[in-house]
């Protein structure tokens, strides 16, 4: 039957699945709002540009809305409006004139065009949001698409990377091939660039298990950088919960080709991990735009303030989402269970995660969220990763989530930024970060997996800007360098921003190379920002989140600094996939493993063991680590014993050499496998015994190996 055909025939359908279900014979349509009084289904043509028909919908059971259209089928477009009191002082916001979106529509047609009638109140009235607006705001909003979810997976799996095993790639679907000379031009910026043989290789090569996806739901384009010409280039400003970002599709079909993007990671056994953003929609505050939930219910779908004509902030982007709901937090768990489901991700990334465990505005660890999640059949068995604060009271939760989640822990990125800045009296913090952060995440048997290391993220200072520069310089962004963080423990080696400087430039270089070492060789899983790896640069600019351009775009073009680079990581990549020690499964206990020897050892630049007063002076930059391959607990996948080779990490962050005593124990001899003083990260083969003397460079990082001592004790 023709799409554009008429509605004849209504069924009073299911109030389960909501959203728009095609079983293969018509579409079930399921709305909830508690508080409406009618709703209407509006149909539109494939283009979405004109009405062609609307349907009441006249069954409600438990507040859902409800009917059957035997006739429907994919490919139609469609919105809703909803009749309701417009109440703002009571928290009711409904506007029979404004169309509004389907909270679990999987696909848009058209694009948002910014108007005043997309508000339900008039813009500029003397009563503000209290007035009531009348304009029709169908011809300005993108229309919902019922989506037909069949697609041949071939047997598609979950490559269920052990978290031991993870290495996270942060990196944005447009941004990653934009300049990617391997990827065909007209595939560049899409799910299908992502998925193709070049992006893939690289991938592969550099040793990464899962890519982490800034924000790929659906999302709006903010009202002021609409008319400044410029793009919320991250997408933090969501749309759709279940819908992927249509102008990332280069067929026109965003759904097909996320999961065929999905289907060739996983062939390539890499993981897909979405960031995504359920604490605040795009709506923003009481005076923001009526496209979605603001229509459907007001007063249900966000956290009131005190007064409910209010949204209640703890997001800075003026609401968040009230998960206390039951049916508010249905369509959370609904959303992510669909991304594991039916779209095959592998785990996910929660913005301001903090905000999802609120309940009465105080966070609760024990709340509706994350008990929800904890027990969920599908999704207590992905990646869960929280970004554990906001800007509400008691906002900072890092190291305060419950067992089953991983945490963005800030505390290593700016402990490894001081360190190899040279600040003093931090070689403490450094130590704890290093070893996983058990001060952390020792508590009710969490493991040194529950930290997500990085150095550099997509909010902030790329790797070369934080070696490049003191101060951000964010004037691209058109708010007078006023946004963005100013605590960006960064050191720009003497000269801010670019210069032809040899030693300067040589110094950035050894810097990189320390801080990814670090990364890499720390207990916990690595998070490398896309681009690090070949030394991206934004120009300073530590908020570039509406700079879809050239300084967000990864360059790939090749000179021998970058390319020495790139294999610098590549080989610690490597190196940690083939050693145990650097991805321990449970934290260090400073019990003894054999002949005395401790399962980590801390080491003067004398060879001999730290004392606890030398933590803490100021004026300590150098320090060594000891781990004897022994020292490993539990089996393989096997169920063999883990063993490993010693290994002995010298670091040193002063701006003098310095020379280090090879601990005396054992005899056998050690080998130099890097050290970051050299510009390809690897020196000449030399043997050290032990008791001899090995000159550190200074801000340079050695890593020695040898056959574990005592492994035959064991």
């Amino acid at each position: 039957m023709a799409r554009d055909m008429p509605i004849t025939t209504v069924w009073p359908g299911r109030p389960y699945p909501r959203g728009a279900t095609w079983d293969g014979e018509g579409v079930n349509f399921a709305l909830y709002s508690q508080h409406a009084e009618k709703v209407e289904l509006v149909f539109f043509d494939e283009r979405g540009r004109r009405e062609r028909q609307r349907v009441s919908l006249r069954e409600r059971t438990d507040n859902v809305w409800h009917c059957y259209l035997p006739q429907a089928r994919p490919g139609m477009a469609y919105g809703y409006v909803v009749h309701g009191p417009y109440k703002p002082e009571e928290g009711h916001r409904f506007n029979p004139h404004k169309l509004v979106a389907d909270p679990y529509a999987q696909d848009f047609v058209g694009k948002l065009r910014w108007s005043d009638a997309l508000y339900g109140y008039t813009v500029g009235h003397r009563r503000a949001d209290l007035s009531f607006d009348r304009r029709e705001s169908a011809a300005y909003m993108p229309k919902c698409r019922i989506v037909d979810p069949a697609f041949t997976w071939d047997g598609d799996r979950h490559p269920q990377v052990p978290w031991s095993d993870t290495v996270i790639y942060e990196t944005h679907v447009r941004g990653f091939t934009m300049r990617h000379p391997g990827v065909p031009e007209q595939l560049r910026g899409t799910y299908a660039g992502l998925a193709s043989e070049a992006s893939i290789d690289h991938l592969r090569r550099l040793g990464v298990t899962s890519v982490e996806l800034l924000p790929i739901h659906s999302y709006l384009n903010d009202r002021h950088l609409d008319e400044k010409g410029m793009q919320n280039y991250w997408g933090y400003n969501s749309f759709g919960f279940f819908a992927p970002e249509p102008r990332y599709a280069f067929s026109g079909d965003p759904v097909r080709e996320f999961k065929s993007m999905v289907k060739a990671l996983h062939s390539a056994g890499i993981e897909v991990i979405l960031d995504v953003v359920y604490n605040h929609t795009c709506e923003g505050n009481h005076l923001g735009p009526t496209v979605s939930l603001r229509g459907i219910d007001n007063a249900v779908y966000y956290v009131p303030a005190d007064d409910p004509r209010y949204c209640g902030d703890y997001t800075g982007c003026g609401n968040s989402l009230n998960v206390q709901h039951p049916r508010v937090l249905q369509l959370v768990m609904d959303s992510l269970r669909h991304w594991v489901e039916e779209m095959h991700v592998d785990g996910f990334r929660f913005d301001l995660a903090t905000t999802l465990a609120r309940e009465n505005g105080h966070v609760a660890h024990r709340g509706a969220f994350l008990a929800a999640v904890r027990q969920d059949p599908v999704l207590s068995r992905v990646k869960l990763i929280a970004e554990p604060w906001d800007l509400g009271e008691d906002g900072y939760q890092v190291g305060r989530f419950p067992p089953g989640w991983a945490e963005w822990n800030d505390k290593y990125r700016d402990g490894m930024r001081s360190y190899w800045k040279g600040d003093g009296g931090v070689i403490g913090e450094f130590a704890k970060r290093l070893t996983g952060s058990s001060d952390l995440y020792g508590y009710a048997r969490r493991r040194p997996t529950a930290s997500v290391n990085f150095i550099a993220a997509h909010d902030g200072f790329t790797l070369n800007d934080v070696v490049s520069y003191n101060d951000k310089h964010n004037e691209a962004n058109g708010e007078d360098n006023r946004d963005g963080h100013n605590h960006n423990l960064s050191w720009n080696c003497g000269v801010e921003g670019p210069t032809d400087d040899p030693e300067v430039l040589a110094l950035r270089e050894r810097q990189k190379r320390n801080l990814l070492a670090t990364l890499f060789l720390s207990q916990g899983v690595p998070m490398l920002l896309a681009g690090d790896e070949m030394g991206r640069t934004q120009g300073g600019n530590n908020n570039a989140y509406a700079q879809d351009n050239e300084m967000n775009w990864l360059d790939w073009e090749m000179t021998p600094e970058r390319e020495a680079l790139l294999g610098f990581t590549r080989k610690l990549t490597a190196l940690r996939r083939d050693h145990p020690a650097f991805r321990r499964r449970d934290f260090f206990g400073g019990h003894e493993v054999g002949e005395g020897l401790k399962d980590l050892v801390w080491l003067r630049p004398d060879g001999e063991e730290m004392t606890e007063a030398e933590w803490a002076t100021d004026f300590a930059r150098c320090l060594g680590m000891y781990l004897p391959g022994i020292a490993l607990t539990g089996d393989d996948r096997r169920g063999q014993p883990l063993f490993d080779d010693d290994f002995l990490l010298l670091f040193n962050a002063h701006h003098e050499d310095m020379d280090f005593r090879i601990p005396p124990i054992g005899s056998a001899a050690w080998q130099v496998a890097i050290d970051t003083s050299v510009a390809s990260g690897t020196p000449e083969a030399a043997a050290l015994a032990p008791g001899d003397t090995y000159t550190m460079k200074c801000r340079a990082m050695a890593v020695f190996t040898r056959p574990a001592h005592g492994r035959e004790a064991s």
